[in-house]
C-alpha cells in the first residue's frame, strides 16, 4: 500500500494497466485449468494427457505473461516487437490447443470445448494485439476462428460444435484485441501528455532565462562597447603623453561605474519584483505545464504593500512554484493573500504532493532559505502536507504600512484570529 501511495497518478495509472492486461492472462489461465478439471475430463480422460494439458497451460501463462511485457514495452515507446519474442509463446499455446483437442477425442467435452480453446488463446492474444497493426490484427481473427474450426472439425464432431468454436474464437479475439489496446493506448496518451507538460515548464523556465539574458545584454553592451572605446584612447593619449588621457579614464570610470549601478537595478529587479508580477508570473509558467493555478482576491491592495513585503512575499511564490514543478504531480494549484492590521499572509496550496520521505544525503536548501529570509523581516514560514493528498505553504510577514492594510482586512481581525485560521 506504501508503494501504491508513493507512485504519481501516471505512475498509478501505468501500474493499474499493466496490472489489467496481466490479470487478463492470468485469468484466463485459471479458467483453462478449471475448465480442465471438471467431471468430463476427470472421468473419461486420461490422468497423464489432462495432467500434461494443465501443465501446457501454466506454462503458456508464463510465457505469454514474458510476451505480454515485451509487447507493452515496444508498444509504448514506438519499437517493434522481435519475431522471436513471439515463438515460443505461440508455440506453448499451440501445445495447450492440441492437447485439449485431444482431450475432445477421449471425453465428452461438448459445450466446454470450445471454452477451453478461446480461454487458451487470451494469454498470447494479450500481447499479439499489441505487436501487430490494428488492420493486420483485424486479419488474423477471421484466420484463426477458420483454423480452429477445421481443426474441431477434424476431431469428427458436428458442425454445431465447429460453429460454436468459431463464433467463441472470434467474439474472444476481439474482446480481447479491443480491450488491451484501448488501455495500452489510453496510457500511451497520458505518457506524451506528461511528457509535453514537462518539455512545456523547462520551455518557461528557459524563456526567463532568455528575458534575463537579454536584459543584461542590453544594459552592458552599449556602456562596455563605450568603456572598451575610451580605454583605447586613453592608452593612445598615454602614449603620446597627452594630460588628456587621465581625463577619459575617469570616464571610463564614471561609465563603469553607471554600468555597476544598472546591473544592480537589473537583479533587484528581477530578485525583487513586486508581487502582483510573481503572481502573474506564477500563473503563467503553471498553465505552461499544465497546472491549473487560481490566484484569490487580495484582501489587501498589493500596491499598498511594502517593498519590503512584496519582495519576500515575492520569493515565496518563486520558490513555491519551482516545488510544485519539481515535485509531485499537481494538476491544480490555488494561491491567496490575506491581510490583518498587522499581518499578511500568503498561501500556495497544490494537489498530488507525494508522501513525505527521509531525506537521502543533503536536503533541498529552498525552503530554508525563505525561512531565513522571512527571519530577517520578522516573518515566518510553515511548509507541510496537508489532508487529500495536498502541500501547503504559508507565509506571515509583518504589515509595514498598517493603515491601509488594516482598511483592507478587517481591523478586527488580531493576530491571534490569523494564527488560528492557518
Amino acid at each position: 500500500m506504501s508503494r501504491w501511495k508513493g507512485r504519481s497518478r501516471l505512475g498509478k495509472v501505468d501500474l493499474y494497466t499493466r496490472g489489467t492486461v496481466y490479470s487478463i492472462q492470468w485469468g484466463a489461465v485459471a479458467v483453462t485449468v478449471l475448465l480442465l478439471l471438471t467431471r468430463p475430463v476427470r472421468h473419461d480422460a486420461p490422468l497423464a494427457l489432462t495432467a500434461a494439458a494443465i501443465l501446457a497451460a501454466l506454462v503458456n501463462g508464463a510465457l505469454c505473461h514474458r510476451f505480454g511485457r515485451v509487447a507493452m514495452a515496444a508498444y509504448l515507446t514506438g519499437d517493434g516487437v522481435p519475431l522471436r519474442a513471439a515463438a515460443w509463446p505461440s508455440a506453448a499455446t499451440g501445445v495447450l490447443t492440441a492437447s485439449v483437442l485431444a482431450l475432445g477425442t477421449v471425453a465428452d467435452l461438448t459445450g466446454l470445448q470450445p471454452m477451453m480453446l478461446g480461454s487458451a488463446l487470451v494469454p498470447v492474444l494479450s500481447g499479439h494485439s499489441l505487436a501487430v497493426r490494428p488492420r493486420v490484427n483485424a486479419l488474423h481473427q477471421p484466420a484463426l476462428a477458420a483454423v480452429f474450426a477445421a481443426a474441431v472439425a477434424a476431431t469428427g464432431q458436428g458442425g454445431p460444435a465447429v460453429l460454436l468454436t468459431a463464433l467463441t474464437v472470434v467474439f474472444i479475439t476481439v474482446w480481447v484485441a479491443v480491450s488491451v489496446r484501448v488501455s495500452m493506448w489510453v496510457l500511451r496518451v497520458m505518457w506524451e501528455l506528461d511528457d509535453a507538460r514537462d518539455v512545456q515548464a523547462r520551455l518557461a523556465v528557459a524563456e526567463e532565462r532568455l528575458r534575463f539574458g537579454r536584459d543584461l545584454h542590453d544594459v552592458l553592451g552599449r556602456n562596455l562597447a563605450v568603456i572598451a572605446l575610451k580605454a583605447e584612447l586613453a592608452a593612445q593619449l598615454a602614449g603620446r603623453g597627452r594630460p588628456e588621457a587621465a581625463d577619459q579614464m575617469t570616464e571610463v570610470q564614471r561609465i563603469a561605474q553607471e554600468s555597476q549601478r544598472e546591473v544592480r537595478e537589473v537583479v533587484r529587479g528581477y530578485r525583487e519584483a513586486d508581487l502582483r508580477a510573481e503572481l502573474e508570473g506564477a500563473r503563467g509558467v503553471l498553465a505552461a505545464a499544465g497546472i491549473e493555478c487560481t490566484v484569490g482576491r487580495p484582501t489587501a491592495d498589493i500596491a499598498a504593500l511594502s517593498p519590503r513585503v512584496q519582495s519576500a512575499l515575492g520569493w515565496v511564490v518563486r520558490e513555491a512554484t519551482t516545488n510544485i514543478l519539481r515535485h509531485g504531480d499537481a494538476r491544480h494549484c490555488s494561491i491567496t493573500v490575506d491581510a490583518t492590521a498587522r499581518w499578511v499572509r500568503l498561501t500556495v496550496e497544490n494537489d498530488g504532493a507525494a508522501p513525505a520521505r527521509p531525506h537521502r544525503g543533503t536536503p533541498g536548501s529552498g525552503l530554508a532559505g525563505l525561512r531565513e529570509r522571512l527571519l530577517a523581516v520578522g516573518g515566518t514560514l510553515e511548509a507541510g502536507p496537508a489532508p487529500e493528498d495536498r502541500f501547503r505553504v504559508v507565509a506571515r510577514v509583518p504589515a509595514g504600512e498598517p493603515g491601509p492594510l488594516a482598511a483592507a482586512g478587517g481591523g478586527s481581525t488580531t493576530d491571534e484570529d490569523l494564527k488560528e485560521s492557518a
